[in-house]
């Protein structure tokens, strides 16, 4: 990391970050492991992780053992990080009733493994014994997700688990339903063995462990200050950053929350001294850090879903979402050099700046990356291949930049200044303060045991996802809500778009966006589809507004994450964000009334079209909300910009046409405006 970033992060306390990760980031509620049982805590992620990298690679097994093995090293480490409350987590402490817990939940998980051929044979005939196996597998997987993920998921297959046991299955007996319900939940590839898991398991477990090994090459810091060079001598140039660098970072990360942590630690501090109010600052690296989850090429995890889903290639999904991507990212862009015009707000000193000579001899820890997106999209390999050779790449890359900048050379001659008799180990080893800066022994575990973390609580989500999806469809809950949301908007599509967005926004609000995506691709897109969207574009639509959950009102947990470290009103910084965001609630709309966005049936002349009338709504709309263009904006400037923003956004000729001259008009009164001042 440069100096400059350096210096930015001391005004944030790296213990005030981990508080802030603690309150809105569910993953960071871990139990505290020190000496042996830290060990053999840490021993067992990274056996997690190695056994996801083998079984992906070279497992030939049924794929009930690859997904109940899974699933059963899911339970045992979920109870072993996260503790049943926060509040209480004592130092090497585990309570009799979570050791009985994992003890129970991980046993019903590999009772399936060791007995899958058996039970696959078996049909519907279940004995008692086996159903009440089921039971403390769900309850387990429950509980688990509500440790590591949080409520709002679990109440959500709660209720439908409910539903379908009060009024959605036929079956006249209450032990009959519990039967049929339980049997299909986790024995059938209904419930939690359905996509969900099965694709986690597969494909985004190794794109986890890969993002973990990528930010261990220092490729954040590399991120930040390209965005640096880019735009830091601009007017308001820290926010520009701060822009830039989470969309870069964002697409590796996948998490709204640690994105809005890990690059607003940097962002907002740099944005506050700039003279950018603290509601603004933490909203732009909130709105940005949540955005780089549909940022290509690795869009977070839903995209791996979404593929498999659809029935499309990888490289298809990335394809699409650039420009929607770029359309997003530039609407925050305008939103802040307006307020920086607004205000009169400098960038960054030129001699603070990072040079671009040196940043282009460190371009090779974008390798990695590279080999992944061209692997993909040639279909050279399968993604999850793909996937592992990037690991591998990324660790080649790692020990070559430490090689490279001269970091090993300059650890151990520190450390041989102060007389260690074991330097060259020391270095390998990376256990000293000198080879921080080295990728070394200590990164390469700590890889694996991060990426085996964050299975833990993707994994979780996703097998309650498998839950709600596969109750939705055995009760025909889903055809019941998208008959009558089809009865609802009649012939209208915006009224039914208008409908899954809010039940998008609703059900996604602290729930992470895999999940979101599973859910809403199980109820909410067949919707859209009923009405004549194509599949594609109705799958995105439910990945935005899933993503956008994570900034919007009243849970708008990656808006509260940065208002913490900018020290903020939160519901004011959550407003900023969603209204800087804008682009976000407007794009999918407009791609399902004109697919053409997400090149889907048409030519390049359409597509130019749509791209740049849309860029120029989203400037008007951005300028409408911030009240300023050229100057400050009066009544009739901002209904002009955002009338004739909203009418160039949305596709059509004459409506273009329209917008144009509404836009036009709104700036030549600017001007006079700004003339007469």
């Amino acid at each position: 990391m440069s100096n400059q970033a350096i210096d930015n992060t001391n005004e944030v306390n790296m213990d005030d970050l981990d508080e802030v990760m603690k309150k809105y980031d569910r993953e960071s509620n871990v139990r505290v492991w020190t000496g042996r049982p830290a060990l053999i805590v840490k021993t067992l992620l990274i056996g997690f992780s190695l056994f996801c990298i083998w079984v992906t690679l070279f497992s030939t097994f049924l794929e009930e053992i690859r997904l109940t093995s899974f699933m059963g090293l899911v339970i045992l480490l979920g109870f072993l990080q996260y503790p049943a409350n926060k509040n209480n987590n004592k130092v090497n402490h585990m309570p009799w009733y979570d050791i009985v817990g994992m003890i129970l939940g991980t046993f019903a998980f590999i009772y399936y493994t060791f007995n899958a051929e058996q039970i696959i044979q078996q049909g519907t005939r279940f004995k008692p014994y086996q159903i009440v196996i089921a039971v403390i597998g769900i309850l387990a997987l429950l509980e688990v997700t509500r440790r590591s993920v949080g409520w709002p998921i679990l109440i959500v297959a709660l209720f439908f688990i409910i539903y379908a046991l009060v009024y959605g299955l036929t079956n006249p007996s209450f032990p009959g339903r519990v039967r049929y319900l339980v049997r299909n939940l986790f024995y059938a590839k209904t419930g939690i063995l359905s996509t969900p898991i099965n694709v986690c398991s597969k494909y985004i477990v190794v794109f986890i462990i890969f993002g973990a090994f990528l930010e261990r090459t220092g490729i954040s810091a590399l991120f930040i200050n390209i965005a640096n060079c880019i735009a830091g001598r601009f007017a308001g140039g820290p926010a520009k950053v701060a822009v830039i660098s989470s969309a870069l970072c964002g697409m590796v990360s996948g998490s709204s929350v640690g994105n809005t942590v890990t690059t607003g630690s940097v962002t907002i501090p740099m944005m506050k001294d700039t003279g950018y109010k603290s509601e603004f600052a933490g909203a732009v690296e909130a709105a940005a850090s949540t955005g780089g989850q549909i940022m290509p090429p690795i869009m977070g995890a839903a995209a791996f879903l979404m593929a498999d889903i659809i029935g499309v290639p990888y490289s298809d999904i990335l394809v699409r979402a650039i420009f929607p991507a770029v359309l997003y990212f530039t609407g925050i862009f305008i939103a802040v050099h307006l307020e920086a015009k607004k205000h009169g707000l400098t960038g960054i000193p030129a001699e603070k700046l990072p040079k671009l000579t040196a940043l282009l001899k460190k371009i090779y820890l974008l390798v990695p990356l590279v080999l992944l997106v061209f692997w993909v999209s040639k279909n050279m390999m399968t993604m999850q291949r793909a996937a592992a050779f990037s690991i591998l790449a990324t660790i080649i890359v790692g020990i070559a930049d430490g090689i490279l900048s001269g970091d090993y050379r300059n650890a151990y001659r520190a450390l041989k200044e102060k007389k260690s008799e074991r330097a060259f180990v020391e270095v390998l080893c990376g256990n000293k303060e000198e080879t921080e800066k080295c990728f070394t022994l200590k990164k390469f575990v700590d890889s694996l045991e991060a990426g085996g973390k964050g299975t833990i609580t993707v994994g979780a989500a996703c097998g309650v996802a498998g839950i709600i999806s596969g109750t939705i469809t055995m009760t025909g809950l889903a055809n019941e809500m998208i008959n009558a949301i089809v009865r609802v908007a009649g012939d209208k599509l915006f009224i039914a778009l208008f409908l899954t967005m809010l039940c998008c926004i609703i059900l996604g609000m602290g729930v992470p966006t895999t999940a979101t995506y599973c859910i809403m691709a199980a109820t909410c897109a067949p919707i859209l589809t009923r009405m004549g969207v194509p599949i594609l574009a109705a799958h995105f639509f439910v990945f935005y507004f899933g993503i956008v959950a994570d900034i919007t009102p009243p849970v708008a947990l990656a808006a509260y994450a940065g208002s913490a470290i900018a020290k903020s009103n939160p519901m004011r910084t959550a407003y900023n964000a969603t209204k800087m965001a804008v682009a976000a609630f407007l794009i999918p709309y407009i791609f399902c009334f004109n697919p053409a966005m997400l090149l889907i049936d048409t030519n390049v002349l359409s597509v130019i079209l749509i791209y740049v009338t849309a860029l120029l709504g989203i400037v008007g709309i951005a300028a409408a909300l911030e009240g300023y263009f050229l100057t400050d904006m009066g009544f009739i400037d901002r209904i002009l910009f955002i009338a004739g923003g909203l009418m160039m956004v949305f596709p059509g000729g004459l409506t273009d046409i329209l917008g144009l001259c509404l836009i036009a008009a709104a700036i030549g009164l600017q001007y006079a405006k700004k003339k007469k001042a």
